[in-house]
């Protein structure tokens, strides 16, 4: 090779390093964040967001429909044979309504995304929403919240104790509720947990006003 053909090959060489790759996390040379470094933030996918928003929606309706329902009912009659029957009814009626309702309500959102993959709006490879999982999801969630307010009420108190130890049951449930929905979708726990609380706690004073007039009519 001549000397100017030395030249230009060096030249370039020069002009156009060859890229370095980073350095692994851990190995030499390379750099840890520090303590005040910002968190990787890991976003929920539409599949996790399924799920979430099937159980705690079953959750939350079951904590709040069964308390609304057995509250509703103590307010105008004490009996525990009454109060049993109005709860467990509350209970099967509610979870089957709501997985009923899942299902068809996320078939029809499958159905729509099944017309964006076919006209190339939605990725071929990103996986369809399952109506079976969000209507499973509800119910069980449903079951399980409804179970709440259901023992309370049904405890060894009488009287108007029954009430209050369902009211304070309830409460305790959706403060659960709200902070777990809020961890899992990355928001801020405050505002679920208020949102929850503030919206049973109408929901039982109404149907107790209600079930109290009621009963007095009756």
């Amino acid at each position: 090779m001549s000397a100017l053909s030395t030249h230009f090959v060096d030249r370039d060489r020069t002009a156009h390093p060859a890229p370095r790759r980073a350095p692994e996390p851990g190995a030499p040379g390379s750099v840890d964040p520090g303590p005040g470094a910002p968190a990787t933030v890991v976003l929920p996918t539409a599949e996790r967001l399924n799920w979430l928003r099937a159980g705690v929606l079953g959750a939350n309706d079951g904590i709040v429909s069964v308390a609304a329902t057995v509250v509703g009912v103590a307010g105008a009659s004490t009996g525990l044979a009454t109060l049993a029957v109005a709860g467990v009814a509350a209970l099967v009626a509610g979870a089957l309504s709501m997985a009923a309702g899942e299902y068809v309500s996320v078939s029809s959102q499958r159905d729509a995304e099944k017309v964006l993959r076919a006209h190339g709006v939605r990725d071929a490879e990103e996986s369809l929403t399952n109506p079976w999982h969000a209507a499973l999801a509800s119910l069980v969630a449903f079951v399980v919240g409804g179970v709440v307010p259901l023992l309370a009420m049904l405890g060894p108190w009488g009287g108007e104790a029954r009430v209050v130890a369902t009211f304070a049951a309830v409460v305790a449930a959706l403060v659960v509720t709200g902070t777990v929905s809020a961890r899992m979708g990355g928001a801020p726990a405050g505002r679920a947990v208020l949102r929850n609380v503030v919206g049973g706690s109408l929901a039982m004073a109404i149907t107790y006003g209600v079930g109290s007039v009621v009963g007095l009519a009756v």
